[in-house]
């Protein structure tokens, strides 16, 4: 059903594209386009930046799909939906974005993606769980920041990705 590189394109540009770059406070450290070296040091991508090198595009795809396209079954959804989770998933894990978005289609939020689950994303309607795991996003950021006022400096960021994928 759905395309994973279509998706894929999209979250790269709210991953900050094919860049080298390190954000003080962040606990990913160094991160080249989203993949945080402290939570990920097998990737092999590492290798050619450790060479001065950017690593292949073809790196980056195979480290996203089977990590986050496939665990939230992205060709199994529709385009919008299956967008949607993984690209929350890609920015906060997939078990919570598989939550929410059993959540928003009134499913126990167990972070398992079974038949039932399965079958109310396919019958969603598109836009409709597209704003309405929108606004779960956004509280979750507020939740975060309230549990830990240091992480506010990232919430701009958090709403701006949420707003761009209403687009």
């Amino acid at each position: 059903m759905a395309d994973f590189l279509e998706a894929f394109e999209k979250t790269i540009k709210s991953e900050g594209g094919y860049v080298l770059h390190k954000v003080s406070g962040d606990t990913g450290g160094q991160t080249y386009a989203g993949i945080a070296r402290n939570k990920n040091p097998q990737w092999q991508g590492w290798h050619a930046i450790d060479a001065g090198q950017l690593p292949d595009a073809s790196l980056v795809r195979a480290f996203y799909k089977p990590l986050y396209w496939d665990a939230v079954r992205g060709d199994e959804l529709p385009q919008t939906i299956a967008e949607s989770i993984f690209d929350f998933g890609v920015n906060a894990g997939t078990s919570v974005a598989k939550k929410l978005a059993q959540i928003v289609v009134n499913q126990t939020p167990d972070g398992v993606f079974g038949d039932k689950t399965m079958a109310a994303l396919r019958d969603a309607d598109e836009q409709t769980f597209k704003q309405l795991y929108a606004l779960a996003k956004i509280k979750r950021y507020l939740d975060i920041c309230n549990r830990d006022p240091v992480q506010v400096k990232f919430i701009r960021g958090w709403l701006n990705r949420t707003f761009k994928g209403l687009a």
